[in-house]
C-alpha cells in the first residue's frame, strides 16, 4: 500500500507539474544581455540562421544554440558562437562582459576586426578561451593573465604584433597556449617555464625570434610543441627531447643551427612527429635518431651534412615510420648512400628525396607497395622512368621534376603528377589519358611539341590542375580540352593558336587562368565574367583585339586579384566605373581560418604555378605565397584611349597599376591618392595633360612611378616618395618643372617670360617688315590711284568748262 500511494502521489505530483506554466530555467538579465550582444553585429551567411536567428525573447535562453546553462543558478555558463558569421569589432563596453559566470567561451570563426578588449580580462570563472581566426589586431591584452582558472587559450589565425604580455605566466592553471598565425614578436618568456601544467604550446607562423630556454623539461606534461615557421635560432635544447610526454615537437623554418643533440634517452620515447626542415642545422644526423622507435613523421629536410656521408640504414630502426623527408641535404656530390638490397622494415606511405643528389633510382621502392608520395625531383636521373614505378599500387603523388628524365611511357592510377623541367619531348602521351583519377597534371618547362591531345576530355570531371607552360605546343585549344573540375590553366609559353574556347566558362570553379605568350586571335573573353571563382586572369602577349568593355554589359570581377592583358591589341575607350564591381581590389577579403591546413604534413597544391608581372619597371616572377600577397592591373601595351576610369580609386588593396604604352587622354586622376597600398605606379608613354596631382604625395608606399612620355605640366609635386624617383620617371614632358628634373620651375617661367619676349620682339619686327613691304606696292598704287583720278577730274572740269561756254 505505501509503494502504492507512492506510485500515486509521484503521478499527481507529475499532473501538477505538466499542468502548470513551463518555467523558465535563464535568467532574464542573462538573456536580456546575450540579445543585446547579438544587435552589436550585422550577420551574413548561412550560420547566421542556424544559431543566433533562432534566438527570441519568447523562449528560454538556456535551450539557445551555443548556450549551456547551470542548471542551479540559471546563469549563462558556456556561449559557442563558433563560424556564426559575426561582422563587427568586439566593444570594451559589449554586453557579452555582462556574463559574468562565463566558463566558456568561443567566437571562433568570426569577422570581429579590431582590438581584442582589456574587458576579456574580466570574466574571473572563465575556463575556455577560444577566439581563434577572427582577425583581431594590436596587442594581447595584458588583462588576460587576470584568467586564473583558465585552461585552454586559444588565439590562433588573427593578426596580433607585439610581444607576449609576461602576465601569462600567470596562468599557472593553463594546459594549452595557442597562438599560431599572428604576428607576434619578441623572444620565447623565460616565465612560461612555471606553466608548468602545459600540455600543448604552438606559437607557429609568427615572427618570434631568440633562443630558446636551454631547461625545457620543466615543461613535464608538454605533449604538443610547435615554434615552426619563426625565426628562433641558436642550438634547438636537447633537453626538449628529454620531456618523456611530448608526441609531437616541429621546430621546422626556422634559423635555428649547428648540430643536433638528442642526448641520452632512458625510457621509450614516446615522439611520434619531429619536423625540422628548413633550419640551418649542420653536421652529421645523429645516429641516436634511431632511439625514437615511436617517430612516424620525420622531417630533416635543408640539413647540411657538410658533405659528410648519409647512410640511408640509420632510419631503418623507426619501424613505425610512415612520413620521411631528407630533401635539399646541401651535398654538393652523391653523400646519400641507398644499398641496392636495402629493405625498409615498415611500410613507408611519403618519402621525400628532392635535391639529394643521387642519380640511381632507389630500388627499394618496388616493395613499397603502401607509397603514395614520392618526392625525387631536382637529382641528377636520367632516361626512361622505371616501368615498375607505374605499377605501384598506392602511389598517388609523383614529383619527378627538374631532372634528365626522356622518356615518359608507361601509366599508373596517380593523381597527381608533376614531371616539370625534364627533357621530354614530341607529343604529350596519349598513355596520360588513362588515368581517369587524375587529378593534377604538371609538364612545364618540357620540349613537348605537337598539338593538345583531345582525349583529354576523359578528365572531364577530374582534373583540377593543368600546366602545360613553356613547352612548344601549337594548334588550336580544343573546346573539348577542359574538366569542369579545372581550378588551375596554364598553358602560357607555347604556340598556341585560334580563339580562347568557350567552354571554359563551364570550369565554374576556376581560379587560375594563364595563356600568356601565345598566337591566340580573339577579341576580349567577356564571357569569363561568369566565373564566380576566379582571381587570376593573365592573357598577355597574344593577338586579342578589340575593346574591353562592351555597352550595357557590366564587367564584374568580383574576385580577381591579378588582371594582366598587357601586350594586345586592345583598343576603345573605358567607362568611368569600369573597375566599380573588382571587390577584392577594393577591400580586406575576410576567409575565415581553418586550423586543419596546419596539420596535413604533405600538401598537394605545392604544384609549380608562376606569373611574371611587370612590376617597378622590370619583370618579376610570382611564385606560391606571393599570389595571395598580390594585387595587379595592367593594361600597358594596347591602344586604349580616353580618360582613365574615376572608378580606378575604388581598388584600394590595389599594389601594382601599369596602364603604360597606350592612347590615354586627360588628366591623372587626383583620386590615384585613395590607393594608399599601391607601391608601383606606370602612366608612361600616354598623351596625359595637366599637372601631377600634389595628393600623391599621400602615398607612402609608392616605391617606384613613371609618368615619362606624355604632355604633363606645372610642378613636379615635392613628396619624399616622388622625390626619390630619378629623372627619368619624368622625362619628355615638356611641361615639367622641378625636382628631381634638372629645370626649375622659377627659371622655367623666366625662361618662358624671354621666349614670349621675343617672340613678341620678332613679331614687331616681322610686323614693320611687313608694313614696309606692303608699303611700296601701297606707294605706286596711290601715285596710280591718284594720277588715274586727276586726270578723271582735269576731264571733268573741262566737259564743264565747255557745256557753260
Amino acid at each position: 500500500m505505501i509503494w502504492s500511494l507512492c506510485l500515486i502521489f509521484s503521478l499527481f505530483n507529475s499532473l501538477l507539474i505538466f499542468a502548470s506554466p513551463a518555467k523558465q530555467l535563464c535568467r532574464s538579465d542573462q538573456k536580456n544581455a546575450l540579445l543585446e550582444f547579438k544587435s552589436e553585429f550585422h550577420f551574413n551567411g548561412i550560420a547566421a540562421n542556424e544559431k543566433t536567428q533562432r534566438w527570441t525573447n519568447t523562449t528560454d535562453c538556456c535551450s539557445w544554440d551555443g548556450i549551456s546553462c547551470d542548471i542551479k543558478t540559471g546563469n549563462v555558463v558556456e556561449l559557442n558562437l563558433w563560424g556564426s558569421s559575426l561582422n563587427g569589432s568586439l566593444r570594451s563596453n559589449s554586453s557579452l562582459f555582462r556574463l559574468q559566470h562565463l566558463q566558456s567561451l568561443n567566437l571562433s570563426s568570426n569577422n570581429l576586426a579590431g582590438i581584442l578588449p582589456d574587458s576579456i580580462g574580466n570574466f574571473k570563472y572563465l575556463k575556455v578561451l577560444k577566439l581563434y581566426g577572427c582577425s583581431f589586431f594590436g596587442n594581447i591584452p595584458s588583462s588576460l593573465g587576470n584568467l586564473s582558472y583558465l585552461t585552454h587559450l586559444d588565439l590562433d589565425g588573427n593578426d596580433f604584433t607585439g610581444e607576449l604580455p609576461e602576465s601569462l605566466s600567470n596562468l599557472h592553471q593553463l594546459t594549452k597556449l595557442l597562438l599560431a598565425s599572428s604576428k607576434l614578436t619578441g623572444n620565447f618568456h623565460h616565465a612560461l617555464l612555471n606553466l608548468s601544467e602545459l600540455t600543448a604550446i604552438d606559437f607557429s607562423s609568427n615572427q618570434f625570434e631568440g633562443m630558446l630556454p636551454s631547461n625545457m623539461s620543466s615543461f613535464s606534461k608538454l605533449e604538443y610543441f610547435d615554434m615552426s615557421v619563426n625565426s628562433f635560432s641558436g642550438p634547438i635544447p636537447s633537453s626538449l627531447f628529454m620531456i618523456p610526454s611530448l608526441t609531437r615537437l616541429n621546430l621546422e623554418k626556422n634559423i635555428f643551427s649547428g648540430p643536433v643533440e638528442i642526448g641520452n634517452i632512458s625510457s621509450p620515447s614516446k615522439l611520434q612527429e619531429l619536423s625540422l626542415g628548413g633550419n640551418n642545422l649542420n653536421g652529421t644526423i645523429p645516429g641516436s635518431i634511431s632511439k625514437l622507435v615511436g617517430l612516424s613523421y620525420l622531417d630533416l629536410s635543408f640539413w647540411d651534412t657538410e658533405r659528410g656521408l648519409v647512410d640511408f640504414s640509420i632510419f631503418l630502426h623507426l619501424k613505425s615510420l610512415t612520413l620521411l623527408d631528407i630533401s635539399h641535404l646541401n651535398t654538393r656530390r652523391n653523400n646519400l648512400h641507398i644499398s641496392s638490397t636495402l629493405h625498409l622494415p615498415s611500410p613507408i606511405g611519403s618519402l621525400g628525396l628532392s635535391s639529394c643528389n643521387i642519380s640511381e633510382f632507389p630500388k627499394f621502392l618496388r616493395t613499397q607497395t603502401g607509397l603514395f608520395f614520392l618526392n625525387i625531383s631536382a637529382n641528377q636521373f636520367q632516361g626512361h622512368i622505371p616501368e615498375w614505378l607505374w605499377r605501384l599500387p598506392g602511389l598517388g603523388y609523383l614529383d619527378i621534376s627538374q631532372n634528365s628524365f626522356s622518356g615518359f611511357e608507361g601509366a599508373s592510377d596517380d593523381h597527381f603528377i608533376l614531371a616539370s623541367d625534364n627533357q621530354f619531348s614530341g607529343n604529350i602521351p596519349t598513355k596520360i589519358c588513362e588515368l581517369l583519377a587524375l587529378e593534377t597534371l604538371v609538364l612545364t618547362n618540357n620540349n613537348f611539341s605537337g598539338s593538345l591531345p583531345r582525349c583529354f576530355e576523359n578528365f572531364n570531371t577530374t582534373l583540377s590542375v593543368l600546366h602545360l607552360r613553356n613547352n612548344s605546343l601549337s594548334g588550336n585549344i580544343p573546346e573539348e580540352f577542359f574538366s569542369v573540375s579545372l581550378i588551375s590553366l596554364d598553358v602560357g609559353r607555347n604556340k598556341l593558336s585560334g580563339e580562347l574556347p568557350k567552354s571554359l566558362i563551364n570550369c565554374t570553379k576556376l581560379e587560375f587562368l594563364n595563356v600568356e605568350d601565345n598566337e591566340i586571335s580573339d577579341t576580349f573573353p567577356f564571357w569569363l565574367r561568369m566565373l564566380p571563382s576566379l582571381q587570376i586572369l593573365v592573357l598577355r602577349s597574344n593577338r586579342f583585339h578589340g575593346p574591353i568593355f562592351s555597352p550595357g554589359d557590366s564587367l564584374s570581377f568580383p574576385k580577381l586579384r591579378i588582371f594582366d592583358i598587357s601586350e594586345n591589341l586592345f583598343t576603345g575607350v573605358l567607362p568611368l566605373d569600369y573597375f566599380a564591381g573588382w571587390s577584392t581590389m577594393s577591400s580586406v577579403v575576410y576567409i575565415a581560418y581553418d586550423k586543419l591546413h596546419r596539420f596535413i604534413g604533405f600538401t598537394f597544391s605545392n604544384y609549380h604555378k608562376s606569373v611574371v608581372l611587370a612590376n617597378k619597371g622590370s619583370k618579376m616572377e610570382l611564385l606560391g605565397s606571393s599570389f595571395r600577397i598580390y594585387k595587379t592591373i595592367d593594361v600597358s601595351g594596347n591602344r586604349l584611349e580616353g580618360d582613365i576610369p574615376q572608378s580606378i580609386s575604388l581598388l584600394k588593396e590595389l599594389i601594382v597599376l601599369n596602364m603604360s604604352n597606350n592612347a590615354f587622354t586627360g588628366r591623372i586622376p587626383p583620386s590615384l591618392s585613395n590607393l594608399t597600398n599601391l607601391q608601383s605606379l606606370d602612366l608612361s608613354q600616354n598623351r596625359l595633360s595637366g599637372t601631377i596631382p600634389p595628393e600623391l604625395e599621400k602615398l607612402t608606399f609608392l616605391a617606384w612611378m613613371n609618368f615619362s612620355n606624355n604632355m604633363l605640366e606645372g610642378p613636379i609635386p615635392q613628396g619624399t616618395q616622388i622625390q626619390s624617383q630619378n629623372s627619368s620617371s619624368f622625362a619628355h614632358n615638356p611641361g615639367l618643372c622641378g625636382a628631381p628634373l634638372k629645370r626649375s620651375c622659377g627659371e622655367g617661367e623666366e625662361e618662358a617670360r624671354k621666349q614670349d619676349e621675343g617672340k613678341e620682339e620678332k613679331d614687331q619686327v616681322l610686323s614693320w617688315i611687313a608694313a614696309a613691304i606692303a608699303y611700296a606696292p601701297g606707294v605706286f598704287c596711290g601715285f596710280v590711284i591718284g594720277h588715274i583720278l586727276s586726270s578723271y577730274r582735269h576731264d571733268w572740269f573741262m566737259r564743264i568748262f565747255r557745256s557753260f561756254a
